[in-house]
């Protein structure tokens, strides 16, 4: 995320406060684990915004300023003296950070990470584009894999690994367990390897838990004909979703699609770490 690029970057050179929301009682703005970095000059991050987060970064300089060391804990009751209507009340911690702290922070922020699922994305087009560029914000872990070399554009967020893969559906079988699977490649012909691959997979481990295809009723039509009559049964065929993206978001733009597909795949995410018990943000 480029947002823990920017942080690492200018502790570097000057010392913050890190604001973390450690425990929440009731409705609150933001999770536990959500987290804002306060400079002199400068936030990144946030804890929910509102009066909330104004009173937080007014103590966190006030820290700074005095040169207070370690860590504490505050309480915010969310009420009319905050003029936040939630109703309950957040813990906030209190930490300066500086340059000799930037690996831990990395170590931190990466078990952060590891708490979401993998995502690999086939198809390098401008909807795969589009889609990367706005899971990037995420801190997702991204394998983004396609058949044509040299169409990996030269610069892509530091978190997405790049793959090429000839027949791209060989790739499949070395996704990590638990990958949540996004199929828009340049060709349906490669779009049906591909989903031929996954529900192959599914038949033998069941660890993809979404498959997502990018395409038309028609075009599913078309491949679960075909799936069927290479042996697929209803049942298999009823894993993979197509079209992909949350419905009613309309527009053929590909950032509009994006959109719609990270929905669609937060909302399956979220569903998932809920029955887990997983908190991703913390």
């Amino acid at each position: 995320m480029r947002v823990f690029t920017e942080l690492f970057s200018l502790l570097a050179t000057q010392e913050a406060v890190l604001v973390t929301v450690r425990a929440h009682r009731g409705s609150v703005p933001r999770e536990a684990g959500a987290w804002m970095a306060v400079f002199a000059d400068r936030l990144l991050g946030t804890v929910g915004g509102g009066h909330l987060e104004w009173q937080a970064v007014q103590q966190a300089r006030a820290d700074l300023a005095a040169g207070v060391v370690g860590c504490a804990q505050r309480r915010y009751p969310l009420g009319p003296a905050l003029g936040q209507c939630c109703g309950g009340e957040v813990e906030l911690g209190f930490e300066r950070i500086g340059a000799q702290d930037v690996s831990a922070l990395q170590q931190r922020f990466d078990r952060q990470r590891a708490a979401w699922p993998p995502v690999a994305l086939f198809g390098g087009g401008h909807v795969g584009w589009a889609l990367v560029r706005l899971l990037a914000e995420l801190p997702l872990r991204l394998t983004w894999i396609d058949s044509r070399d040299g169409i990996f554009p030269p610069e892509v967020p530091t978190q997405v690994v790049c793959e090429f893969s000839q027949p791209v559906q060989a790739a499949v079988a070395a996704l990590a367990p638990g990958s949540h699977v996004l199929v828009m490649s340049f060709s349906h012909a490669e779009d049906f390897e591909v989903v031929q691959a996954c529900l192959a997979r599914q038949r033998q481990r069941a660890d993809l838990p979404f498959i997502g295809l990018l395409g038309s009723r028609t075009k599913w039509a078309t491949f679960a004909h075909r799936l069927q009559d290479r042996g697929f049964s209803p049942a298999e065929l009823a894993q993979v979703t197509c079209p992909v993206g949350a419905p009613g978001i309309g527009g053929k733009q590909p950032e509009v699609i994006a959109v719609a597909v990270a929905a669609q795949l937060l909302q399956v995410m979220d569903r998932a770490l809920a029955c887990d018990g997983v908190n991703k943000d913390g």
